[in-house]
């Protein structure tokens, strides 16, 4: 996302480049990345000069690998998947010129002759398709994988850069499941990389609602000089969603709700909201002042932070089991599926102003949104009108299912009184604009091809986003919890709103 496809109707030029994918076999791989390629395949953003590698444990060939990935791609597509309607189908033009970039190797990631045979191919693709010592390495393996894959990339010399070539690698999170493994992780990736051929991807940066919010704050002379403490209220975020943990039983035990979501997506959502203005649309002044926002918040207070566990319910008339009893969960497991907060940010902008913050699962429906309350106008006019009479202007940014924005406002009703309607305007997406189908990984992954790290998160933004929710990571460590405390299909725990009551503030319903 660089200033000049900001500007310009027509993005860069991706840059030949060799992309190499562990994890090939897996599932964020076949779920996401791969449908990401097609995508960018069916824009014409793929590079043109382009080759596309594999390396999993699995023992197949490219064409077993290719077979598996369109069969799973069509009949995601057939279902109405990947922003398509239902009942469409693969464009096999696209899929062919993606397939016809694909080669596929077998190896063990702890095994350095896997890196040296991937070497070799790698210098043989290169001497094939002209591809400039371009490679981008793609991460999509487990968390305990990230360290020694980076390490061993390293040991053959497959990070080394010469002349104009780059080599990028991309990690998935979640990176680090506390503020010592995190430190840990970069001094170990940054003994290999430096911090510019790193990128730490979270998709939700990828959505085009999010990275509209800069847009919305820094393009529009509407809402930046009220976008502070004189005339903002308070900010909502909200993750939510209706299903479990599905088949990630064994992942979620030992991450849980605030591991798996809080320091990335939801504080990606903050930062984005929060953060002052740049100095320049580049990465590094966006970043600076991302990093700026969770190094000017305090450290969350235990008091201020609420967490619970589904039980059985109901969602869409349809009885959902509990948390316990889904596959791979302990019986007595106290892993948080749902967590909420209160957080304070000590800087001239938002000082007083909370930042309250929830996700969970199986809740009441899928929601993503930012919502800004501002504060009541004096009521000098109105002497004679209840309070309750005037509803609350609120500034709503949907993120999913729906991508758009909502300002709420007070209008006069028609008649010879004067009684108030609360009313909106609303901005959708898909009223505006025609989205290609996307899985939120497309901008990100080309992003990465021509080095734009400007929704990725950097080190110290990271680090300090750990810093902020450690305390409760904590204490919620050497305390029980008593589970369940919500049912499925609700909005979470009574805790989670007695957070905003005793301020006189309540939730917006999900």
């Amino acid at each position: 996302m660089t200033a000049s496809s900001a500007t310009s109707k027509q993005p860069p030029v991706a840059p030949p480049c060799a992309m190499v994918i562990f994890g090939a076999g897996g599932d964020l791989t076949k779920r996401l990345v791969m449908p990401a390629l097609y995508n960018l395949s069916c824009s014409g953003l793929l590079p043109k000069s382009f080759a596309l590698v594999g390396v999993d444990l699995v023992q197949q060939s490219v064409s077993d690998w290719q077979q598996h990935l369109h069969d799973f791609l069509a009949s995601s597509i057939k279902k109405g998947g990947e922003g398509s309607e239902p009942g469409e189908t693969v464009d096999e033009a696209a899929w062919s010129r993606l397939a016809g970039t694909m080669s596929y190797l077998s190896g063990d990631l702890s095994n350095e002759q896997t890196f040296e045979q991937l070497s070799d191919h790698l210098s043989e693709l290169d001497r094939q398709k002209g591809l400039g010592g371009n490679v981008l390495f793609y991460l999509a393996v487990a968390e305990r994988f990230f360290g020694p894959t980076v390490d061993h990339l390293g040991r053959a010399g497959l990070t080394v850069e010469e002349g104009e070539s780059w080599r990028r690698v991309v990690i998935e999170k979640p990176f680090g499941h506390d503020l010592a493994s995190a430190i840990a992780l970069d001094k170990q990736v940054l003994s290999v990389l430096r911090e510019e051929q790193v990128y730490r991807i979270d998709h939700f940066l990828g959505k085009e609602t999010v990275q509209n919010i800069m847009a919305l704050r820094f393009a529009n002379g509407l809402f930046e000089p009220i976008w502070n403490r004189d005339r903002i209220d308070h900010v909502q975020i909200t993750v939510a969603e209706t299903v479990g943990v599905e088949r990630r039983g064994k992942f979620y035990e030992s991450t849980g709700a605030l591991r798996d979501m809080v320091p990335n997506h939801v504080f990606q959502l903050l930062a984005m909201t929060a953060m002052e203005p740049p100095s320049a649309f580049d990465a590094d002044a966006i970043r600076a002042k991302k990093a700026e926002v969770f190094t000017s918040m305090h450290a969350l207070e235990p008091e201020d932070a609420v967490r619970g566990q589904y039980g059985a319910g109901t969602i869409k008339g349809e009885p959902v089991a509990p948390y316990r009893e889904e596959p791979d969960v302990s019986r007595g497991s106290v892993t948080e599926t749902f967590v909420a907060m209160r957080l304070m940010i000590d800087n001239w902008r938002w000082a007083g102003v909370p930042f309250y913050l929830r996700t969970g699962k199986r809740m009441t429906k899928r929601k993503t949104e930012i919502a800004i309350r501002f504060k009541q106008a004096p009521f000098a006019m109105f002497r004679d009108t209840r309070v309750d009479a005037l509803g609350e202007n609120w500034l709503i940014i949907s993120i999913q299912p729906e991508e758009g924005m909502k300002l709420q406002f007070n209008a006069k009703r028609p008649g010879p009184t004067l009684t108030f309607e609360h009313v909106a305007m609303s901005f959708n997406y898909d009223d505006w604009f025609k989205q290609a189908p996307a899985t939120g990984y497309e901008t990100l992954i080309f992003d990465c091809f021509i080095g734009d790290a400007t929704l990725f998160q950097r080190a110290d933004q990271l680090e300090a986003a750990w810093k902020v929710v450690q305390p409760v990571v904590d204490r919620w460590a050497r305390h029980d919890a008593s589970f369940p405390n919500y049912a499925a299909g609700s909005a979470g725990p009574e805790e989670s709103n007695e957070l905003l009551e005793r301020e006189g503030r309540a939730w917006l319903p999900i």
